[in-house]
């Protein structure tokens, strides 16, 4: 029985796709089997989930997901942050902001929940009121560095109380359900043997380990009813010796479902206190099997009559049917898919499936605030479309040079506005640096961004040109309205001496062969090529040196990607040599000899070698650019305001070409920054 006034969804699909049936969970129908769990965004207003934030998940709505969570432990009190970006519920001043977002959401047929949560040991006591971190017992969690003081029973009464009060304000916001977390949070330390070392009546016994998740949901239940849809993302098992077994687990959710305190069960696996668990159990990153906790969530399922819902990489369409069809879980996330297709299931639906565009598992969403790293509308949706509408100058020609990501995206972008687009490619193939970039093992799945955006610009009818190295009148014949140079870099090897003894990355992963056994990869920005050239090639049985200016692996990496190549480069025995830079190379016995300078002391190095790789990344190719320039009629300018949102589109000219550059034909920078200048210089047509 649906509430009174309470959302139900759509009426029920009749689709024999899995993945398209109804799903009924208590007083709420969700149109779909499809889902995005919560997650962290940074989008938040000092906390308050408004403008920016919403529409990031209204999106997803419009898209025709069935349920977006938010909230990514939305904190419950003051002494639960782990520094900032998390939303505030613990006051009643967030049920206004919930009303809004539950009327946006529902708009769209879609439902709204939160997860709220208590992070105990995870807060981090060093920012905000500077509250120290607590825990069930004295401890310190290597996540977040806090050590955690031991809660007495008024702490406990207290974050029962506010667990109570936070769930009311969701219910009175007109959310459709919420959550709480075990997986490293309180909830979870209780549980937890490995945590919870107290010798009074919520330590020791099982019982005693779930008497404060029972509490919580007690009091959240006297809150908000019965009636109310109430889960918990919860951990079916710790993977350790001393942890929370499967059958610990299974035991306390048949207490919970017993009881009547929860509805759903949203299933994780595995430990969170520390980056690198983090990376393993939660959020897999590309060097990951597909879905590689659908197996253990079945398993559970077969111990529960509740709904399961499960999210850890399960990516595409394929996965997300077979774990509906086989039984395994009931709901299923596909949380960082649709943040690089909010359009999934609409796609779906209406038989365009292979139009989906895939999640690389590249771990850009990381980053903070949130995006995509080959969709940079998400996380920008208040100023940057996720689906591109015909433009009303539609039937213009466009010329876009270069075939690597910003000038794919590029081509897309136009050819979905109504031109007429060609591509000119110097290269037998599309995808430029990223074909050289998914050689890497570690970052094969890149090949994904290059492989679809092929098929979309097939899709949309775009004039592809390979083997053209373009030079102005090859430009000029096709009488363009506007010009986009993606003509990319070529390798800079910086103020080195002997840099013409040196590879570049993209020779040695472009051409294997030519690898010595024994090498040293001199790393001078931090960014992913240098670490993945390494550990591909330590991999091969290469001896290899990783020599970095910086003083850790790969520090301009989100941590996700920072750790596999640090676990990668140790697994591979690779030397590594932190804060020096490479002053000279020369030969030596046909052999090379190595200077390096210690950034922090002066004191010199030297190192013998069969090879040396650099990586300084590139030096924009502007001799296109530069001969068109002049023949243009904004004379190559690209206005700062027309590339931040800020700027009201202009008016184009009636007659000549417009000229301007994007991606590392401008500055070496990622794939995402080249995405983004072709998305937005690319709608304003």
């Amino acid at each position: 029985m649906v509430e009174e006034g309470a959302f139900s969804g759509p009426a029920a699909s009749t689709s024999t796709d899995p993945l398209l049936r109804p799903l009924r969970l208590g007083r709420l129908t969700l149109r779909n089997r499809i889902m995005s769990t919560s997650h962290e965004t940074a989008l938040d207003e000092s906390g308050y989930p408004l403008e920016a934030y919403q529409r990031y998940h209204e999106e997803k709505a419009k898209g025709g997901l069935a349920l977006t969570m938010f909230g990514g432990s939305a904190r419950i009190s003051a002494d639960t942050s782990w520094g900032g970006t998390q939303l505030d519920v613990s006051h009643d001043a967030i049920i206004p902001v919930f009303g809004a977002f539950s009327e946006r959401i529902h708009r769209h047929g879609a439902a709204v929940m939160c997860q709220i949560s208590h992070v105990g040991r995870r807060a981090n006591a060093t920012v905000g009121a500077w509250l120290p971190a607590l825990g069930p017992s004295h401890s310190r969690e290597d996540y977040n560095r806090s050590f955690a003081h031991e809660m007495d029973r008024h702490d406990i009464a207290r974050i029962v109380r506010e667990f109570g009060h936070a769930a009311r304000r969701a219910r009175e916001g007109g959310l459709d359900g919420i959550e709480t977390m075990t997986g490293g949070h309180l909830i979870g330390q209780f549980l937890s043997p490995l945590v919870n070392r107290r010798g009074d009546e919520f330590g020791g016994s099982l019982e005693n380990r779930m008497r404060f998740l029972r509490m919580v949901y007690e009091e959240i239940r006297s809150q908000v009813g019965a009636d109310y849809p109430l889960g918990i993302r919860y951990t079916i098992d710790e993977d350790h010796a001393q942890g929370l077994s499967f059958a610990e687990a299974v035991e306390v959710a048949n207490v919970l479902e017993g009881e009547g305190l929860v509805d759903f069960f949203n299933c994780i696996f595995g430990r969170f206190d520390t980056r690198l668990n983090l990376l393993v159990y939660n959020i897999p990153g590309m060097s990951a099997p597909s879905a590689p906790w659908l197996g253990q969530v079945g398993a559970f399922k077969a111990e529960t009559d509740l709904p399961v819902f499960h999210a850890a990489k399960i990516a595409d369409v394929a996965t997300a049917r077979y774990a509906i069809e086989q039984g395994l879980v009931d709901m299923v996330g596909m949380t960082r898919a649709h943040m690089a297709d909010p359009q999934i299931v609409n796609k779906l639906q209406s038989g365009r499936q292979e139009q989906i565009r895939p999640c690389v598992g590249a771990s850009h969403c990381l980053y903070r605030p949130v995006h995509c790293i080959h969709n940079p509308a998400t996380g920008r949706e208040t100023w940057l479309p996720q689906v591109i509408e015909r433009s009303p100058n539609a039937g213009r020609k466009a010329v876009v040079v270069g075939g690597g990501p910003a000038g794919l995206e590029a081509a897309r972008v136009l050819a979905e506005r109504g031109h007429n687009v060609v591509l000119l490619e110097a290269a037998d193939r599309l995808g430029g640096q990223l074909v050289l970039a998914a050689k890497a093992r570690l970052r094969r799945d890149l090949i994904g961004i290059v492989d679809w955006r092929i098929a979309e610009l097939e899709r949309l009818g775009v004039d592809v040109r390979l083997n053209v190295y373009a030079e102005a009148p090859d430009i000029l014949v096709d009488a363009p309205d506007l010009v986009l140079l993606a003509t990319g870099g070529i390798p800079d090897f910086g103020p080195i001496s002997g840099n013409e003894l040196c590879l570049s990355v993209f020779d040695a992963l472009g051409n294997p062969a030519q690898v010595a056994d024994d090498l040293l990869i001199y790393d001078a920005t931090g960014r992913h090529p240098a670490a993945s050239a390494a550990a591909e090639i330590a991999a091969t049985g290469k001896a290899v040196t990783f020599v970095a200016r910086d003083p850790s692996v790969a520090p301009e990496m989100e941590h996700h990607s920072s750790i596999a190549y640090r676990r990668a480069l140790a697994d591979y025995d690779v030397a590594i040599l932190l804060e020096y830079e490479l002053v000279s190379v020369s030969a030596r016995d046909g052999r090379r000899e190595v200077v390096l300078r210690h950034l922090l002391t002066g004191r010199e190095r030297r190192v013998i070698c069969a090879q040396v790789v650099v990586e300084h990344g590139t030096v924009p190719m502007t001799d296109i650019f530069d001969a068109l320039r002049p023949l243009s009629t904004n004379d190559g300018v690209t206005e700062i305001e027309s590339l931040t949102g800020s700027a009201p589109l202009r008016g184009r000219p009636a007659s000549g070409f417009e000229l301007h550059k994007i991606g590392d034909a401008v500055s070496s920078r990622s794939v995402h920054a080249a995405m983004l200048d072709a998305l937005r210089l690319g709608i304003q047509f």
